[in-house]
């Protein structure tokens, strides 16, 4: 019967793209608060549709195939080149944030391929040495030095050999205001947050995954006992990182509220006071600890001494630069700043490398 109907469509009939499907799909099914792919507020520079993917599809894919991307696998997390294999790098913590927001996202009928596409980018800009590179650069380069603008610089300016990777607005959007640092999830000023609830999704599956994964790996380094964690977060947030990640994720669906048209995430007021206490205990007790600051400060001499001395040697710099495929800077770019772009940019391990191949004496054979 399909077949025969096909055979009597008229010429002029034009089957619609799995994309257009997809679109009508996003429409009939997604909350009224979703973000629709085939709404998108385009990006910089215009494309031609693709036949098979909606615009959010293409980004993640984009994301996922760059070398940011997978230089995240040697970047740390919370504790330096980390010799066993179960502790997190940067890259399993953005998996781990990925999968949260997927997971809220389609519990909430919102869009899943733009919070995932968010998710996966939002740490491309990190630093080596986690939080305590970006630290040196706002020291060394500048105090406005932060690690969501240089994930958004990454996808525009230095990835592709400099051509970017050309996002939509929408995921760029969620790269550059995921972050809360220390302070509110969800901050008073409406430009701080993300255009999208998609947006706000990752950052708030960014810290639920790092408050899980950190404090399980403070653990199994033995940075602090399982029995020191506050009696007032197990209680309410569980005992095992399971439990944590299932309450946590509950909790937000359960207690986000649409309101006029407006859809408000939200965490209960126990889960949120949980959460804050086992931030702040976390900062106190692991990355403020002896065991961590002490690889901080081996790690600020590395990338301090690498910083100053590729500024004053350009023909090694340009090497390294080529051998990281970056490119395309504009004609006002200043040396530090490239400079800056090339430390931000670069992995442990390479940081590691390259401050023995500059500084350490070579014996003779």
């Amino acid at each position: 019967m399909a077949r025969s109907q096909a055979l009597r469509r008229p010429s002029s009939y034009k089957l619609p793209s799995i994309r257009e499907e997809i679109e009508a799909w996003e429409k009939a099914y997604f909350s009224p608060c979703a973000c629709l792919s085939s709404e998108s507020r385009g990006r910089a520079t215009y494309e031609k549709p693709c036949p098979t993917r909606t615009e959010f599809q293409r980004d993640r894919d984009r994301i996922v195939y760059s070398n940011a991307f997978r230089r995240l696998k040697h970047k740390t997390q919370v504790f330096l080149s980390p010799l066993g294999d179960h502790y997190r790098t940067r890259l399993t913590h953005t998996l781990e944030v990925s999968e949260i927001a997927r997971t809220v996202a389609r519990a909430l009928r919102l869009n899943e391929d733009l919070t995932e596409a968010i998710a996966l980018g939002h740490d491309l800009g990190h630093t080596p040495f986690g939080h305590g590179g970006e630290v040196v650069l706002k020291e060394i380069y500048s105090e406005s030095f932060s690690h969501p603008e240089q994930s958004v610089r990454v996808v525009d300016v230095l990835e592709n050999h400099g051509r970017g990777l050309n996002l939509t607005f929408e995921v760029r959007d969620g790269i550059l205001k995921h972050s809360k640092g220390y302070g509110a999830v969800i901050p008073e000023n409406p430009d701080e947050m993300a255009a999208t609830v998609e947006g706000r999704v990752v950052r708030f599956a960014d810290i639920m995954a790092y408050l899980n994964h950190d404090l399980d790996d403070a653990i199994r380094s033995g940075v602090i006992q399982r029995k020191q964690v506050p009696k007032e977060c197990t209680e309410v947030l569980g005992r095992s990182h399971s439990e944590r990640i299932r309450t946590m994720i509950n909790d937000i669906v359960i207690t986000t509220r649409i309101e006029d048209g407006e859809m408000t995430l939200a965490v209960s007021e126990p889960v949120s006071k949980a959460m804050a206490t086992l931030r702040q205990f976390l900062y106190d007790n692991v990355y403020r600890s002896d065991q961590v600051h002490r690889q901080f400060i081996k790690a600020k001499k590395i990338l301090s001494e690498l910083y100053y001395y590729l500024l004053e040697n350009q023909e090694v710099f340009e090497k390294e630069l080529r051998k990281m495929e970056m490119g395309g800077f504009s004609p006002g770019t200043t040396q530090e700043r490239r400079v800056c772009d090339f430390v931000a940019s670069i992995t442990d391990r390479y940081a590691l490398n390259l401050y023995e191949e500059i500084f350490f004496p070579t014996p003779l054979v």
